[in-house]
């Protein structure tokens, strides 16, 4: 069977930061191969090339040399109109899926602007649309809705159903579990794997998690600076205990106090009585002594030190009433 996509030597430069040195190789040499409906692994830590190799596959890098061939024909050096008729056979989901949609459109909007753009009727759009939300578990109500107002996890279920409007043949996923939690996350891969299964279509799928890429992949590549540096077997297709790759949740850790035994939560209750009790008492002593130094003679308007203590009790003076009925407050 031939290879639906097939990279060999790839290299791709970018220009240094420095013009007297030459340009900065971020790809030296990679050649993979992928086989219509498998889904292969990349993967790799920051800096090893694995966005870039995604976007030479969708033509957004500058290839210096090597050769990108998607079912038999080479792609590096199409021109722009040939290259917008391909695009609805490669796609991708990004890692953010915010920053691919429109703030401003509604999800139906746009989940129809690539059909609108094939000149699709109304009619069939206003179905592909319903039958995308529910191919990645929303309501059909989510189309009216703006990605403001949606989950992390529902933004990058829309992003799925986006690039599979046009029935792609290939999806680059440029590490799609990265802004969500684990049990986002895990969902998300479950869809990846379900649709991948009902629709045929092959995966490049980008990521540093090696667990989640042996549980979606049938074969792995390892990136490294620029390289790959080996090859294996994915877990789709293999029992997960033979690489110890199940998908284990991190156990969440328990409130000391609130699942603490009754016993110890006694035993904590009586101690911070205990506790304030000592502070009170503390506070009634300062308060006495207080009082018995203003009744001395030493009071605050006397200088003594007994009436500027901060725990020291203050009386009023005596009030009296004037003729008017209003209180009068006498002089000391």
């Amino acid at each position: 069977m031939s290879a639906l996509l097939d990279i060999e030597n790839l290299v791709v430069e970018y220009p240094a930061e420095d013009h007297r040195d030459g340009p900065a190789a971020v790809l030296r040499g990679v050649s993979i191969a992928v086989q219509p409906g498998e889904c292969l692994g990349i993967v790799g830590g920051h800096g090893a090339g694995k966005t870039t190799l995604g976007r030479a596959v969708l033509g957004q890098a500058p290839v210096a040399s090597g050769s990108i061939r998607f079912k038999g024909r080479d792609i590096v050096a199409l021109s722009h109109p040939q290259r917008r008729r391909l695009d609805e056979k490669i796609q991708a989901v990004f890692r953010d899926a915010h920053g691919s949609l429109d703030p401003a459109a509604t999800v139906e909007a746009a989940l129809t602007e690539p059909l609108r753009a094939e000149h699709v009727p109304a009619g069939a759009a206003a179905r592909r649309v319903r039958e995308l939300l529910n191919q990645v578990g929303l309501p059909a109500g989510a189309g009216q809705r703006l990605p403001g107002q949606l989950s992390g996890d529902q933004r990058q279920r829309i992003a799925i159903a986006r690039a599979l409007t046009l029935s792609p043949e290939l999806i680059i996923c440029d590490d799609p579990l990265s802004a969500l939690d684990p049990r986002a996350g895990h969902a998300l891969l479950e869809l990846l794997m379900k649709v991948q299964e009902s629709t045929g279509t092959a995966y490049v799928f980008f990521s540093p998690d090696l667990a989640a890429v042996r549980r979606i992949s049938h074969r792995i590549a390892f990136l490294e600076q620029g390289r790959i540096t080996e090859r294996g077997e994915g877990g789709r297709d293999i029992p997960a205990p033979r690489f110890g790759c199940e998908w284990r949740w991190p156990e969440p850790e328990p409130d000391p106090i609130q699942f603490a035994p009754a016993s110890h939560q006694a035993a904590r209750w009586q101690q911070f009585q205990q506790a304030t009790g000592r502070r009170r008492r503390h506070a009634d002593s300062g308060s006495g002594s207080a009082g018995s130094g203003a009744s001395g003679g030493g009071r605050a308007s006397g200088g003594g030190a007994g009436g500027n203590r901060p725990g020291a009790r203050r009386t009023r003076p005596p009030q009296s009433r004037r003729p008017d009925g209003r209180s009068r407050r006498r002089r000391p």
